[in-house]
């Protein structure tokens, strides 16, 4: 049996358009159940998930490869990252969604903290994941995390204006536990710091500010008053990658996300990126997301899904709209 993707799941702030996923209405953040039988489609998505496994079993699909998921498993997946799910029996999963704006603005400071900073922004991208961490939960940190969860989706039913720093401390806690559990993974890739050198967070901001140009690792390192070789160590310590690394993940990200919602042409992508040559281009965009950008383009685009600007944090409950307690078994 294999499951479509409605245009618009019944109850949930979350609207699909030919196999992507994004926010249809004012949510910023979402935390929400399915159940998964049988395949669910390849798919990808305009914000940030996690999706936490807890009953059932599963296989996930994406450019990683196939992996078995069952209870305490949970995969992060950066925008743009396409996966699906194959031969599912009665897969529960719980999912955070988590736009890029809510990220970068109110809860940026997360960069100054070296295990949140690890888990959404560089192990990601690190030891050619593509985009994707996952890990193994102890069973007591998963059910930290779902009453996190559960209080996430019981505050879609209050007022964002006045339930906003409630929904911002219920998401900073199950971000905290998720990356405690994932560096303690054996073979996370991660190295104990202190806390992120600023001049590693000011690199990291005009990277992402100006992707296009052409930078090199000398002009970076004068911007911040610091010997190449110095910044390479300060870099590497607190992300795992050098700086030019980080700098070509954030392109590829940005040019699946142009891919998707522009009518631009792909050496016009490959050019407003910073990478004019396009056999370049080609190279370490199917490196990082395992397809061509003009299958990844033909697979996932549709005119009609454009993003869309949001304001609110969470989206009002519908009424009867059942709680995650539901799904989980929390209390």
């Amino acid at each position: 049996m294999t499951a479509t993707l409605p245009d618009r799941l019944e109850g949930h702030p979350v609207g699909n358009t030919d196999n992507r996923m994004y926010f249809a209405d004012g949510s910023l953040i979402y935390a929400g159940g399915y159940r998964h039988d049988g395949d669910f489609g390849v798919h990808t998505h305009s914000f940030m998930e996690i999706a936490f496994a807890v009953a059932g079993h599963g296989t996930h699909h994406a450019a990683t490869g196939r992996h078995t998921m069952h209870r305490g498993d949970v995969v992060l997946l950066r925008p743009g990252v396409w996966h699906g799910y194959e031969d599912c029996h009665q897969l529960d999963l719980v999912n955070c969604c988590i736009s890029m704006e809510i990220l970068r603005n109110e809860l940026g400071w997360m960069r100054h903290d070296p295990l949140l900073s690890y888990l959404l922004w560089t192990g990601p991208h690190a030891q050619q994941r593509r985009g994707i961490l996952a890990a193994t939960l102890p069973p007591a940190v998963l059910e930290e995390c779902l009453q996190h969860l559960q209080a996430l989706d019981e505050l879609r039913a209050r007022p964002a204006d006045r339930y906003r720093a409630d929904t911002l401390a219920r998401l900073a806690l199950v971000l905290g536990a998720l990356a405690r559990a994932v560096v303690d993974t054996t073979g996370s890739g991660y190295e104990p710091t202190g806390p992120t050198h600023p001049a590693v967070i000011q690199a990291m901001r005009l990277l992402e500010q100006d992707i296009a140009h052409r930078w090199t690792l000398d002009e970076l390192a004068e911007a911040l008053h610091l010997a190449p070789g110095y910044l390479v160590r300060l870099f590497k310590a607190a992300t795992g990658l050098p700086p030019m690394a980080y700098l070509s993940r954030q392109r590829v990200e940005h040019a699946a996300a142009m891919l998707l919602y522009t009518d631009d042409p792909i050496s016009h992508i490959a050019d407003t990126i910073g990478w004019p040559d396009q056999n370049y281009f080609a190279r370490r965009f199917k490196a990082h997301f395992g397809l061509p950008a003009s299958a990844y383009r033909e697979r996932f685009r549709h005119d009609s899904g454009r993003l869309r600007t949001h304001q609110q944090l969470t989206a009002p409950r519908p009424h009867g709209h059942p709680l995650l307690r539901e799904l989980t078994g929390t209390s």
